[in-house]
């Protein structure tokens, strides 16, 4: 900083003193106002001075008013009569802004995408004598009927980006989800023409149970051309995690899922696929901790969306076998799915869906945009 010049404050305080000694005569004067306004004007061009010589990026802004916004209410989430009265949507984003920001983003999944888990266990070439097994016919029109209305399947890890940060998927999504151990004929029978025709990949809620060899080396070559995508449905299997197991089991049944699928084909698993449909909140957290990342139950609730997971929160005496998973309070380790024998009647319905729930965010987008600006933006910066 630049401090006043004595010697140019007195040659100031001089010159003005030897121009009113100069003047010719006239009325007094005040001359503690001359010389106030003398020194006023002294300093007055050295603040003058000092700015001018002051690097402009030092400079203190003044500071510039700025009105208040107050931010909209947001829209209450979506909801749709398509669904059981007793399954309702539930969300698990906690960060407002965050779930906006993903919500928006032009690069991500839009508004309505919408995904159709379908599980399957046996196909059979001749009679249908087991339940959920699904006649072989049946099986190819339902996965025809879903391309002609626009579906294309994912594997897991693309679900996973979906829900958990609305990565980009198609509109409508299925997820081909096979429950418990298979001969690699199984797939190349039924699957493999869906992948040739379609590139459409199948999840295998593989049974880790480290035995049968042949049966792991099969699966395996598979799991190497990329095209099935084993993932954890336990170790012993058919015992069901009940409220009173233990966390030895459960963690038995978690954690050697994935040390034998790690063991056998190379890959960490990151769903696990309740055996039987049971689980347990506690089991839930212990799935987290060991690192899966979704759960999938046996619950034909609905299709899932971003941020949004159709759950019961009370047993339905009419579906008395599907476990009400609200209070577990983690929708992603609990995801709905529609058996393979009645997902051809909810096609439609899935769909439809989806364009509601697209139309929905339309309505609402200059609402969500204004919020975002006013409250998320200044910490999480613009939506790209």
């Amino acid at each position: 900083m630049i401090r006043p010049s004595l010697s140019l404050l007195s040659a100031f305080l001089l010159a003005a003193f030897v121009l009113h000694a100069c003047r010719p005569s006239v009325p007094p004067v005040d001359q503690n106002g001359v010389m106030t306004q003398a020194v006023q004007t002294a300093f007055a061009s050295i603040r003058q001075t000092q700015a001018a010589s002051q690097p402009a990026s030092t400079r203190t802004p003044e500071p510039v008013p700025v009105a208040s916004r107050t931010p909209p209410t947001l829209p209450p989430v979506f909801t749709t009569t398509a669904l059981n009265p007793l399954d309702t949507p539930h969300t698990y984003i906690r960060d407002t802004c965050q779930y906006l920001r993903d919500r928006w983003n032009p690069a991500n999944a839009t508004p309505g995408t919408v995904v159709m888990i379908i599980m399957f266990h046996s196909i059979s070439e001749g009679a249908v004598d087991q339940p959920y097994q699904i006649s072989a016919a049946d099986f190819r029109r339902l996965l025809n009927d879903l391309k002609e209305q626009g579906f294309e399947a994912i594997h897991t890890r693309q679900l996973a980006d979906f829900m958990e940060r609305n990565a980009r998927i198609p509109p409508r999504s299925v997820l081909l989800l096979v429950d418990d151990r298979h001969h690699a004929e199984y797939f190349n029978t039924h699957f493999r023409p869906f992948y040739e025709r379609w590139g459409w990949p199948v999840v295998n809620a593989y049974i880790a149970k480290d035995e049968r060899p042949d049966l792991w080396q099969e699966n395996a070559a598979l799991e190497a051309e990329g095209w099935v995508d084993h993932q954890a449905h336990g170790v012993i299997h058919n015992v069901n995690i009940v409220p009173g197991s233990s966390e030895e089991f459960m963690l038995s049944e978690l954690q050697g899922a994935i040390a034998n699928i790690q063991k056998y084909f190379g890959k960490t698993p990151i769903a696990y696929i309740w055996p039987g449909g049971g689980f347990t909140p506690r089991a839930v957290q212990l799935a987290r901790q060991v690192g899966y990342r979704l759960g999938f139950t046996i619950n034909p609730r609905g299709p899932v969306m971003y941020n949004w997971v159709p759950l019961a929160d009370v047993t339905d005496s009419a579906r008395p076998y599907f476990l009400a998973e609200g209070a577990v309070e983690d929708p992603l380790m609990v995801l709905p799915r529609y058996t393979d024998t009645a997902a051809g009647d909810h096609i439609d319905t899935v769909r439809i869906i989806g364009q509601e729930a697209a139309a929905y965010a339309e309505q609402n987008k200059r609402t969500e945009l204004e919020y975002y600006n006013i409250v998320c933006a200044p910490t999480y910066g613009p939506i790209p």
